[in-house]
């Protein structure tokens, strides 16, 4: 019972894919999301019902290679082009236990974002008035999440293996229109405050609902097969926050003018084993597979958006002892695809020629998670 009911803390507790802001790997605006680790053999005591765990999960990439569909566009670093992401942020998680299979969720994001870029500091209409490359910055509090997460099976009568499902609804709580100084760009080529771009954006504008599970199954002995999905589902359309894409390229990205509310989606599986011989120490290696898609569920999907998805290995480190757990995973990325977009979709056929933006991407990112139990 003790194992299963562990199985349960780790699954559901920092996180049973609860969602932040994953700002994913690079300009395609994935947002974050804290995850719960693999699973591993359960030796330690789990929550018990009424009892409380707090956590902290951070998370680290840079993003600097540009694709367009799946093409690599190696020019953009050769010439100094390219467009630098670099994402830290925070998530505080309380989670409370109502009874062995009924958690609730709180979570709390907090980010810091830099972007460093040469067109968006002097490329006006196609032409650079100057070319230099310069930051931007954001940070601050990011969407908050609520979310309630339910184990279906008994756990007396099925220890080997069990599925969680979780419903939640994501507040609108991180500014979506944050912004920093632009250079070159303002009146008589001087400096200008504008938003900042949507992928360092603390918030997307949105009320969302998440839907989420999680599943385990016990392979053989203190091996375990897991898997994990999430979908966010942002009903708004747009949130009126401007991009300036329009100053651009004249009369080629008008339709971009304003930010789209995306949805986002991420699913995780793979197999986790046990060192028995090193107390409370485990390993995983599985795939994660993350995104955004091209059209929302609900509601409309225009507005600028950088569609697309990155696939990664993703191997893993945990480590327990007494009430306290330690996670590490470095997903390394496989495959990387900025999808065509519907505005992309909408200026080729309004013009006549093809139009398919891209987007920088990270190799790999840095995630380090930490939970106590009270």
């Amino acid at each position: 019972m003790k194992k299963s009911l562990f199985i349960i803390l780790c699954l559901s507790t920092l996180g049973v894919i609860t969602i932040q802001h994953i700002h994913a790997q690079g300009c395609v605006a994935i947002r974050h999301f804290s995850t719960c680790s693999a699973i591993n053999d359960g030796s330690n005591v789990a929550l018990h019902e009424g009892q409380w765990q707090i956590g902290a999960a951070y998370r680290y990439f840079k993003s600097d290679r540009h694709f367009r569909g799946t093409q690599e566009e190696v020019d953009r670093q050769v010439n100094n082009t390219e467009v630098i992401n670099i994402s830290n942020s925070v998530d505080v998680t309380l989670t409370y236990a109502l009874n062995p299979r009924l958690s609730f969720n709180l979570v709390l994001p907090y980010v810091h974002y830099s972007r460093s870029s040469l067109y968006e500091h002097g490329l006006v209409n196609g032409e650079y008035v100057k070319q230099e490359r310069k930051k931007t910055y954001a940070s601050g509090i990011s969407d908050v999440r609520l979310s309630a997460n339910y184990w279906l099976l008994d756990f007396d009568r099925n220890p080997g293996g069990n599925i969680a499902v979780g419903f939640g609804i994501k507040l609108p709580t991180g500014n979506y229109q944050a912004e920093d100084l632009f250079y070159n760009v303002g009146p008589d080529g001087g400096d200008e405050s504008r938003t900042v771009d949507q992928s360092i954006q603390p918030g997307d504008g949105g009320f969302g609902l998440t839907v989420e599970f999680n599943a385990y199954k016990e392979a053989f002995s203190h091996t375990y097969l897991y898997a994990a999905g999430f979908y966010l589902i942002n009903p708004r359309e747009t949130n009126g926050a401007r991009t300036y894409r329009e100053t651009l390229v004249a009369n080629v990205l008008d339709n971009e003018a304003i930010m789209s509310v995306p949805d986002q989606y991420m699913l995780r599986g793979g197999i986790s084993r046990s060192i028995m011989r090193l107390a409370g120490l485990s390993f995983s290696v599985g795939a994660r597979f993350e995104g955004v898609p091209v059209r929302d569920l609900l509601g409309g999907s225009e507005g600028f958006r950088r569609p697309g998805y990155v696939l990664s290995i993703e191997p893993g480190i945990n480590f327990m002892k007494g009430q306290h757990n330690i996670n590490l995973s470095i997903p390394v990325a496989l495959e990387r695809n900025r999808l065509q977009s519907v505005t992309d979709k909408e200026t080729e056929d309004a013009l006549g020629i093809p139009r398919h933006g891209d987007a920088a991407f990270a190799d790999y990112l840095i995630s380090l998670s930490y939970s106590r139990r009270f």
